[in-house]
């Protein structure tokens, strides 16, 4: 996946164009081919190779119930939880490990990422650069791919709908918040994911965590990072499927060849939605680990035994082997179980990066992409930019004004029609007797109606009362 260059003669892409699109689809998100209700799996896929078939995927209600308790506990005290001792920290990975509860997945995911933290600390960013126009170059690759990203999802059904839209405002704004490293295709999936369960800005700050503290350079020019991982994954498989190793090394298939869209859209291209999921909830926990692992998973179970490696003798069949993964492969339980389980650490792996490291510098010379260290997951960034408990407080992303209610207005209403009645009171100083008693008044009822008939008006103004005071608590 090389790093896109803008065409020649391709028409500027702006929000204005995309609005010309949304004209030619079908009124809404959610209306595709002259369909108006359309079945959605719980994912909000239509359709495509990642819908949900439902299956084996459901966790009771009172299990869910208790799990969003705990992770509300947890959040509400992030800081108490990542800075505190080890087995506190080892508690908030075991129920990463679990999976997040849907209704809080988007705001676990930003603040194990830190994306909470630099959206506190730079308030107005996102909006400042959403209302920059944008470079031409850039625009143009990015409105190009919107149509490509989860077209079988409902929040991306619709050309120039507002998926789209929220996606753009997203890739535009990190191209200015990293000009020098602009965009690039695999960025749009991972923006996509982030928008499922979060709002445009929390997605922006998502996304930028994500290029810069757990896969740093992967999307610069040249792919030098991208590259060296697959040497490292490489180097880690001659341990864990020695088989495997031997099998690729044979037929000179290059991990560049099989691992680039597995690694750059962090699997959301390859496995079932259930299990891209929980990779996630993973992977924003405990880092870049958690890729190295599923990858290596992956080709234990389809390359690992000699078996297997019967009906692709070849680099075609290998290649062709690889990009139809066996599903019970990639089923959530199966995968997520071997994921844990497999013993690769990220000492393992940046041991393995300064000696590949050591290794290309002998052969290619210095790295033309100086990126920034990688951090191994949610501690290593909490740790090394600790925030304040204001950076972790959860603010309210919808404010409603509440509007005046009826029953103020009808007191002001009261306090109006009383003060002229005191003015029309001073200027006549004996006024007629009202042949027609407001029923609130006993004195004047009393007066004017027989006993029984008083009584029966009260209880019915006290009624009335009661009623009116229902009504408008």
């Amino acid at each position: 996946m090389a790093k896109l260059q803008s065409g020649n003669g391709v028409q500027r892409g702006t929000v204005e164009s995309l609005a010309e699109h949304e004209s030619s689809s079908l009124g809404s998100d959610s209306e595709l081919n002259g369909f108006t209700e359309i079945q959605t799996d719980k994912y909000g896929f239509i359709g495509g190779a990642q819908q949900s078939t439902g299956e084996n995927d459901n966790i009771p209600p009172d299990v869910l119930r208790q799990r969003e308790a705990k992770w509300l506990d947890m959040l509400n005290s992030w800081d108490k939880w990542m800075l505190s001792v080890s087995l506190i920290s080892l508690k908030v990975k075991l129920r990463c490990q679990k999976g997040i509860p849907p209704s809080l997945r988007g705001r676990a995911w930003l603040y194990l990422s830190g994306g909470k933290v630099k959206k506190e600390q730079n308030q107005g960013k996102f909006q400042e650069l959403d209302s920059q126009p944008g470079d031409p170059k850039w625009l143009d690759v990015i409105e190009r791919d919107l149509h490509r990203q989860f077209p079988f999802h409902e929040m991306f059904v619709a050309r120039g709908g507002h998926g789209q839209q929220d996606l753009f405002r997203v890739l535009k704004a990190y191209t200015l918040h990293r000009p020098e490293e602009g965009y690039c295709q695999a960025q749009a999936p991972i923006a996509a994911v982030l928008l499922m369960h979060m709002p445009a800005e929390d997605a922006f700050w998502g996304l930028v965590q994500i290029c810069e503290k757990y896969l740093p350079g992967y999307y610069s020019a040249g792919l030098e990072a991208i590259q060296l991982d697959g040497e490292i994954l490489f180097a880690l498989l001659k341990r864990v499927a020695p088989v495997a190793h031997r099998h690729l090394k044979k037929y000179k298939i290059d991990p560049i060849l099989y691992m680039t869209e597995w690694f750059m859209c962090a699997f959301s291209r390859t496995l079932p939605w259930a299990s891209v999921l929980r990779m996630w909830d993973m992977f924003f926990c405990e880092g870049v680990k958690i890729v190295f692992r599923v990858g290596l998973v992956l080709l234990k179970c389809m390359l690992g035994s000699q078996e297997k490696l019967k009906a692709c003798q070849g680099q075609y069949e290998t290649m062709e082997l690889l990009r139809s993964i066996e599903p019970r492969y990639m089923q959530e339980a199966f995968l997520v179980q071997e994921v844990i389980e497999l013993p690769v650490s990220e000492r393992d792996i940046e041991k393995e990066h300064l000696f590949q490291l050591r290794r290309w510098k002998e052969t290619n010379g210095e790295l033309h992409c100086k990126s920034p260290p990688r951090m191994h997951g949610a501690k290593a960034i909490i740790a090394a930019e600790p925030p304040s408990r204001q950076d972790l407080k959860q603010n309210p992303t919808i404010i409603v004004e509440v509007p005046q209610t009826t029953e103020s207005k009808m007191e002001k209403g009261k306090k109006a029609k009383s003060k002229m009645q005191k003015k029309t009171d001073m200027k006549n100083t004996s006024p007629p007797l009202n042949p027609y008693p407001l029923p609130s008044d006993p004195a004047l009822v009393s007066d004017t109606l027989a006993p029984s008939e008083s009584q029966h008006l009260q209880g019915s103004n006290q009624s009335l009362s009661s009623t009116e005071n229902d009504t408008y608590l």
